[in-house]
């Protein structure tokens, strides 16, 4: 097993060691620099992981430090130490690039489980870019956002697929990214350069559908005042995506199936049919099998459209997915808006990975896309997402949910969550944040054991 390269950077050479001996005592290999000038010589001969480093130092201060070092190398997570008096200089750190800051006198949980979550991110970063890195070389599938083993098959298969001529049915709860799904196909198939056009069939009525469709010769109905391509036409060479098409009437499934069968389509009110070469993507939230049971659905339409399946697992049962994605639409959202927000805070991302996403990946989107919209930190905030994703608890929780959705939360859960508001809001002062929740610092302390938050243990008395 490789082990986590830190280097830890003091201008006083006794807490310097005395840091690097506690974080080599827990497996970590430790290089030292008495000061941010030999931190940057190191930095420019060898990898670090992370380097942890005063904020106060005489020949280049933790800032300046960070700076430097994001032009030297913008790989390692960088976690500051700071003094009393020093937390507004830390927070323009942490807007700088920073990873995070711990408090002095250090406490060894704090600064181990800070140490932690950074590798943790720096994995996870890593490996969702060399993740992409090789779905971009070997199957030049953009834009959609997966680790897990169920998004790896399913990328798998769009790119066995993608150049064949295969009718394609794409199932799944709404919101999972049916229609991303379908573009990977068109842009990764030799139709590639010829149109993707796309309808979706539950929002229209039936005639107005086969209109769309099929087309129309003038005065083939009342308001027909001139002759109209359908979209096959309009998508000829290239691929036809029917969204919701399990909302579709029997007339125009009898219609569908006579353009699968024979590559033509007849307009509406015309004798002759018009020849097509049109690859056709179909997408469903509904039972198809189902409805064929019931007689909703044409038996031989299906299997004309589930040559080759693709089912998207709803965003709940693939919960790995959620940090690489909430990350992409946090990248997204931040840029697109001008922000400088980088990541999220630990709590943030507990409460994205607790949430049971019924909209799936449309509703972790608008989620993000409202975060970054309301933020006024340099990391994403628990309080800065939807208030019902904001309260909501860790995943495998087996309460009950209130009508609205809102996860119902014990006593212990909420006075956690409202703990790690106020340390998040105070900076970690737990003066003042003993102060806004009314009780002596003593309790504080006691209450951030009880509950398992970070920092908990105060510094041992002189």
């Amino acid at each position: 097993m490789i082990r986590s390269r830190l280097l830890v950077v003091d201008d006083d050479a006794e807490s310097c060691e005395a840091v690097a001996e506690v974080l080599r005592a827990e497996g970590y290999m430790i290089a030292t620099a008495q000061g941010g000038r030999a931190a940057l010589k190191l930095v420019r001969e060898q990898a670090f992981d992370v380097v942890i480093s005063d904020i106060r130092m005489p020949d280049l201060d933790g800032v300046a430090l960070l700076r430097e070092l994001r032009e030297a190398d913008p790989e390692p997570s960088v976690i500051l130490m700071t003094a009393f008096g020093t937390v507004e200089a830390a927070l323009e750190a942490i807007k700088q690039g920073a990873y995070d800051y711990v408090s002095k006198p250090l406490h060894l949980e704090e600064l181990l489980l800070t140490i932690r979550r950074a590798l943790e991110q720096r994995r996870l970063l890593r490996e969702n870019q060399q993740f992409r890195a090789a779905l971009q070389e070997r199957y030049q599938i953009p834009n959609i956002i997966g680790v897990s083993s169920r998004m790896i098959d399913i990328f798998k298969l769009i790119a066995r697929v993608a150049p064949t001529r295969s009718t394609v049915l794409i199932t799944g709860e709404s919101g999972t990214g049916k229609e991303v799904v379908a573009r990977a196909l068109h842009f990764n198939s030799p139709r590639a350069a010829a149109p993707f056009v796309t309808i979706d069939c539950a929002s229209l009525a039936e005639g107005v559908l086969e209109s769309e469709l099929f087309g129309h010769v003038r005065g083939a109905f009342t308001g027909a005042v001139g002759a109209r391509r359908g979209l096959f036409e309009t998508a000829n060479g290239g691929t036809v995506f029917l969204d919701e098409i399990g909302g579709i009437s029997p007339n125009t499934q009898a219609r569908l199936l006579r353009v699968l069968e024979q590559q033509e389509v007849r307009p509406i009110g015309s004798n002759e049919a018009v020849r097509v070469d049109v690859r056709l993507v179909a997408a469903t939230n509904k039972d198809l099998e189902g409805q064929v049971k019931t007689g909703h659905f044409r038996e031989d339409l299906f299997y004309r459209l589930n040559v080759v399946r693709v089912h998207l697992p709803p965003l709940r049962e693939r919960r790995e997915d959620i940090p690489a994605l909430a990350l992409h639409f946090l990248r997204k959202y931040a840029e697109a808006n001008g922000k400088a927000i980088s990541g999220f805070a630990p709590e943030t991302m507990s409460r994205l990975e607790g949430y049971p996403w019924p909209g799936n990946v449309r509703e972790l989107e608008n989620a993000i896309e409202r975060g970054v919209a309301v933020s006024a930190h340099p990391i994403l905030l628990p309080d800065d997402l939807p208030a019902h994703i904001a309260m909501s608890i860790l995943a495998g929780s087996s309460g009950a949910t209130a009508p609205d959705s809102s996860p119902l939360l014990s006593l212990d859960e909420v006075a956690r969550h409202q703990i790690v508001r106020v340390l998040t809001v105070t900076g970690g002062n737990k003066k003042r944040a003993a102060e806004i929740l009314s009780v002596d610092r003593k309790t504080l302390y006691r209450l951030m054991d009880r509950y398992g938050i970070a920092s908990a243990r105060p510094p041992a008395e002189p």
